[in-house]
């Protein structure tokens, strides 16, 4: 079931993020969010929603500002993580359309996906949501003692 996240939710979000920071290069932060940062996030204004099955969080999709400046209002980057056990499921691509549709209603107009080159899974995936490559960027990220490519993935809501 897909349902907006909750302060609530912070620890079962913090169980799939930090891995992912931890152990990938899908995500090039090298810092753990806090459950308390996490919870702050569900507060905010921007789209943030969850997959949750029974009582657990299994996945969660959300928008951020793409960059600063007014002229980018309209224009949302966004993040979406599953649990191990949740993927290959479609639960994804409900997740990416739900917090599409909820990102055109709060009046943006494209959403944007930075994909670390090395996360094969993530390009395809973005692909068959509808978002095409528009720029890759080499070099800009760095984790694991290695330079990372990162790919602009985008798509008009």
């Amino acid at each position: 079931m897909i349902r907006p996240a909750r302060p609530a939710d912070a620890a079962d979000l913090s169980a799939i993020w930090t891995p992912v920071v931890r152990e990938t290069t899908h995500i090039f932060h090298t810092t753990e969010r806090t459950e308390a940062e996490i919870a702050a996030l569900t507060r905010g204004e921007d789209p943030f929603l969850v997959w949750e099955e029974g009582e657990r969080v299994v996945g969660f999709a959300r928008c951020f500002p793409f960059r600063a400046g007014n002229g980018y209002s309209h224009t949302v980057e966004h993040t979406i993580l599953l649990a191990p056990q949740a993927q290959g499921q479609g639960i994804g691509r409900r997740l990416i359309e739900a917090l599409a549709l909820e990102a055109a209603l709060c009046g943006k107009h494209t959403m944007w996906g930075a994909v670390s080159a090395e996360n094969v899974g993530g390009l395809a995936f973005h692909r068959a949501c509808g978002f095409r490559e528009y720029g890759r960027l080499p070099e800009v990220g760095r984790k694991f003692g290695r330079w990372l490519d990162l790919v602009l993935m985008g798509r008009v809501l």
